[in-house]
C-alpha cells in the first residue's frame, strides 16, 4: 500500500508552519528573479521579515527542468515536482556514501542525492508522499539548523564592524 503523493501547497505549509522563522518564496517576475524559477519555491531562514537576508535557501521546490544544466529528473512531466533539501556532509555521507550516480533520479517518493548539487550535500525527492515526509522532518531539521547557523555567523561578522 502506497502513501497518499502530497501536494506543493501542503509541503510549503509543512515546513513554514514547523520550522522558526521560515521566509517563503515563490520567484516570480515581481520580485526580480530569473524567468527560469518563476514558480519555484524558495525557503530561507529569516527571523526578521522586514530585514530580508536571503543568502541562500536552505531548501527549495522545483517544478521544471533547467534545460541540459538540471534535467537528470524530468521534471517536465504532468504533475512533477522535487523538494530539495541541503543537509550536512556527515549526514549526506551517513545516507549516501559514495553511491551517488547509482539512483533514478526520476524515481518518485524515493529520498536521493540531489542530480546536479550532491557535491553541496543537497538531497531530493520528487512527490514525497505524507509518509515518506516524516521521514524528511529530521533532514529538514538539520538543513533549518544549518541556516540559522549561518544566520546566526553572518550578524555576528555584522557587528564586528
Amino acid at each position: 500500500m502506497t502513501s497518499t503523493p502530497m501536494d506543493q501547497a501542503s509541503i510549503i505549509e509543512y515546513i513554514a508552519s514547523t520550522f522558526e522563522g521560515v521566509d517563503v518564496q515563490v520567484a516570480s517576475r515581481d520580485d526580480g528573479s530569473p524567468e527560469i524559477a518563476w514558480g519555484d519555491v524558495f525557503f530561507f531562514y529569516c527571523p526578521d521579515p522586514d530585514h530580508r537576508d536571503r543568502k541562500f535557501p536552505f531548501a527549495t521546490i522545483v517544478t521544471k527542468d533547467y534545460g541540459d544544466f538540471d534535467a537528470a529528473s524530468n521534471l517536465n512531466r504532468p504533475g512533477v515536482f522535487r523538494l530539495n533539501i541541503g543537509i550536512d556532509r556527515e549526514t549526506f555521507h551517513s545516507k549516501f556514501g559514495d553511491a551517488v550516480s547509482q539512483f533514478d533520479f526520476t524515481a518518485l517518493d524515493v529520498i536521493m542525492p540531489h542530480p546536479v548539487y550532491a557535491r553541496q550535500h543537497w538531497i531530493c525527492i520528487l512527490n514525497p508522499s505524507q509518509k515518506t515526509l516524516q521521514h524528511l522532518h529530521p533532514l529538514l531539521e538539520a538543513a533549518h539548523a544549518i541556516a540559522v547557523r549561518k544566520h546566526s555567523r553572518h550578524d555576528h561578522e555584522d557587528a564586528q564592524w
